[in-house]
């Protein structure tokens, strides 16, 4: 599939993630295990009066990580979760920022794979950086109306 955001695993992903509609991101497929995803820190995601909580830019990377991971197994039919995430944060997401998280898939096997982000924000400075690890499992164990 050239587009795979246009997967019906992907494209059921995004009916599904209602946490990422209430936190306003959306992403862009740049290649199979390589997603940007993109997030305007608004009044919903402070901890402080200008400042974006650690929470939500986990919330921005953590899907970052998964969709990079989803696009590798959605076309054997599988998902993936999140096993462990690991962040740095180095600098404030701050109200009004446009955060960009990118996502790479290290390394890929058949359940486990690897991946590691970066969030940035308009400026180009970096934001926090990531690494996860996730778990591939078949689709079907969690809806058989994917298909």
């Amino acid at each position: 599939m050239t587009d795979l955001k246009q997967h019906p695993i992907i494209q059921q992903y995004i009916i599904w993630n209602r946490f990422g509609d209430l936190l306003g991101m959306d992403f862009k497929v740049e290649e199979k295990g390589r997603v940007s995803y993109k997030m305007i820190v608004k009044d919903i995601h402070l901890a402080t009066p200008f400042a974006a909580h650690g929470g939500s830019v986990a919330a921005l990377i953590d899907a970052a990580l998964g969709v990079a991971c989803l696009t590798e197994v959605c076309e054997d039919l599988k998902v993936v979760s999140t096993v462990n995430l690991t962040i740095s944060y180095l600098i404030p997401a701050l109200r009004d920022d446009e955060l960009t998280a990118d996502a790479q898939v290290v390394k890929s096997g058949k359940r486990i794979l690897f991946v590691e982000g970066k969030v940035r924000n308009q400026k180009g400075e970096l934001v926090a950086t990531a690494s996860a690890t996730m778990n591939a499992y078949p689709v079907s164990k969690i809806s058989e109306k994917v298909f």
